[in-house]
């Protein structure tokens, strides 16, 4: 497959995981929270939560359960979700890597 071909088939793939993601959106924003796609990379899509979701004790439910249930099931190509931890938001993790955030 050529580079061009490779480019093509990975913005079909971030189109339908965005599309995917736009589907889960309402549910997501009925407990006052948001979802955003940051990047989808060697099968694995990393995601922003933002809103109540961002600290929320419930948040690997809603990304394990939720987010990348449908995500595996709806796009074939991704293999995993990931919760963005380098913005400083999006639960306990954000920023130090270690999981938790400390303050």
């Amino acid at each position: 497959m050529s580079e061009t071909e490779n480019k093509v088939n990975e913005t079909d793939v971030v189109a339908r995981i965005d599309r995917t993601i736009n589907k889960i959106r309402p549910y997501i924003q009925q407990d006052g929270g948001d979802v955003e796609l940051v990047d989808f990379k060697d099968g694995v899509v990393t995601v922003r939560m933002l809103g109540a979701c961002a600290g929320c004790m419930a948040i690997d439910a809603t990304l394990t359960e939720g987010i990348q249930a449908i995500l595996l099931d709806e796009v074939p190509e991704v293999k995993e979700v990931r919760l963005d931890t380098m913005t400083g938001f999006g639960g306990f993790g954000a920023g130090n890597g270690s999981g938790y955030t400390w303050y």
